[in-house]
C-alpha cells in the first residue's frame, strides 16, 4: 500500500473513530456553513475559554465555551450537508472573503431570535428544522412523482408506541439482571477484545483496552501505524497517522466516560435525575422500551430495552453544541455469556458524518493490564514560526 493511500486510510479511520468528526482548531471535518471562523488566537484569559478567546474572529458565537466551536461548526455541518470551503477561506478560516460565510452568520442570528421569542430560550429551532440535509431549504412542496399505492395519508414522523409497561428504573434493573447480575458486572476489573472495526467498504483489525476505574483505549492497525482512541479516566485523546494528536473536550469525554466504564449497567441509575418511560419502538426486528434519562447539567440520553430479553440494544447520546444537540447512535447486538456476564460482541456507531461497526472476536476479561497502556503520550513541542 502506498504512502498516498495509507495516509488517506488513516484520516478516514481518525474521522470515523472520534467520538465527533473531529477538526482541531483548523476544523478539518465534513465542514459546512460556519458561523463562525476557527482560527486560532491567543488568550491570557485564565479558566474556561470562551469561544472568543481561543478563535478568530468569533462575532455571532461570543460567549459560548471554545470546546463547544468546533462542534457547533459540525452541527451546521450535518444540517446543511456541505463541506467547510462553502463558506471558508482553506487555512484561513477567519477570513470573511465568501458571501455564504456572512448568510451564515444572519441565519444564526434569526435562528436565535426565533428561539428566544417564541421558545423562552429554548433550542426548538434549528438549522436542520429548515435545512434538513441541503444547503437550500425546500421551500416549496415537492411535485408527485409516481402513482400513489394506497391512499394517501399525511406522513407520519417515526415516534414510540405508548405502552403501559414497566417503569424505567425496572427496566434498568432487568437489564442489570439480563447482563448477569450486579454482582458478576462489578467483578469486571478489565477487559481485552480483538476484532475488526467496519467502515466505507474496509476492514481493519482493532484491538480495545479497558480496565477499571474508567480507563479504556482502542489500537486500529493500518499499513504504516495504528490510530488510537484513548480515554484514562479524566482525560482523552486520538492520534492517527499522518494527522495532529486531538484533546477531547466537553462531551466528548462524556460520551468517552460511558465508553469506558466496565459497570456501565450498574451505573446507569444513579447517572440520572429522572427518568421517562416513552413507548415501544422498532430496534431491527424486535420491540424495545424507550427510556429517556434527564442528567444534571449535561444532554439527555436515550435507552432502548429490548422487550424480551430486557437486554440495551440501542443508546442514543447527544453533544451540547451552541445550535442544538448532535446524536450518536450506538446499536449493540450479539450478545454473548462471557465469564457470566453478558456483553455485546457487535456494535455500530452511527453520526450524522458516517457510521462505523465493530465485530469482536475474542475476548478476555479479568486479565492483567499495565498502566502504562493508558498513559498519555507526551505533548509535541511546539515549532518554532518561521
Amino acid at each position: 500500500m502506498n504512502a498516498k493511500v495509507t495516509v488517506v486510510l488513516a484520516g478516514l479511520v481518525f474521522l470515523v473513530l472520534s467520538v465527533f468528526v473531529i477538526g482541531g482548531a483548523r476544523a478539518q471535518s465534513s465542514g459546512a456553513p460556519h458561523a463562525e471562523s476557527p482560527g486560532q488566537a491567543p488568550s491570557s484569559t485564565a479558566g474556561p475559554k470562551k469561544a472568543e478567546e481561543q478563535f478568530k474572529n468569533i462575532q455571532v458565537l461570543k460567549g459560548i465555551p471554545a470546546e463547544q466551536l468546533i462542534p457547533t461548526m459540525q452541527f451546521i455541518t450535518a444540517s446543511l450537508g456541505v463541506q467547510c470551503d462553502f463558506c471558508h477561506v482553506q487555512n484561513a478560516f477567519e477570513k470573511d472573503d465568501k458571501k455564504p460565510k456572512q448568510t451564515a452568520r444572519k441565519m444564526t442570528e434569526m435562528m436565535f431570535a426565533i428561539n428566544k421569542d417564541n421558545f423562552e430560550g429554548h433550542r426548538a429551532v434549528t438549522c436542520n428544522s429548515c435545512h434538513n440535509g441541503s444547503a437550500r431549504p425546500q421551500a416549496i412542496p415537492a411535485v408527485m412523482t409516481e402513482e400513489p399505492k394506497g391512499p394517501m395519508a399525511a406522513p407520519k414522523m417515526p415516534e414510540a408506541k405508548e405502552t403501559s409497561g414497566p417503569a424505567g428504573d425496572q427496566l434498568i434493573e432487568k437489564y442489570v439482571q439480563a447482563a448477569g447480575g450486579a454482582t458478576a458486572i462489578d467483578k469486571i476489573t478489565s477487559r481485552v477484545m480483538k476484532g475488526t472495526i467496519d467502515f466505507g467498504g474496509k476492514s481493519l483489525p482493532i484491538d480495545i483496552y479497558s480496565k477499571d476505574p474508567d480507563e479504556r483505549i482502542s489500537f486500529t492497525h493500518l499499513p504504516d501505524g495504528d490510530s488510537v482512541t484513548a480515554f484514562n479516566g479524566h482525560e482523552g485523546w486520538l492520534v492517527s497517522t499522518g494527522r495532529p494528536p486531538h484533546e477531547m473536550q466537553g462531551s466528548e469525554l462524556d460520551a468517552a466516560a460511558m465508553d469506558a466504564d466496565l459497570h456501565f449497567a450498574t451505573h446507569l441509575k444513579p447517572m440520572f435525575t429522572a427518568l421517562r418511560v416513552q413507548g415501544t419502538e422498532k430496534v431491527t426486528d424486535h420491540d424495545a422500551y424507550v427510556v429517556e434519562g434527564q442528567r444534571e447539567g449535561k444532554p439527555p440520553i436515550r435507552l432502548y430495552f429490548d422487550v424480551q430479553s430486557g437486554l440495551l440494544v440501542r443508546l442514543v447520546r447527544f453533544g451540547d453544541t451552541a445550535l442544538g444537540l448532535l446524536p450518536t447512535q450506538i446499536d449493540y447486538a450479539d450478545y454473548r455469556d462471557t465469564n457470566g456476564v453478558k456483553i455485546p460482541y457487535r456494535w455500530t456507531l452511527a453520526r450524522p458524518s458516517g457510521r462505523f461497526t465493530i465485530q469482536v472476536s475474542e475476548v478476555k476479561q479479568n486479565v492483567p493490564v499495565d498502566d502504562a497502556k493508558f498513559a498519555k503520550p507526551p505533548a509535541e513541542p511546539t515549532r518554532p514560526v518561521k
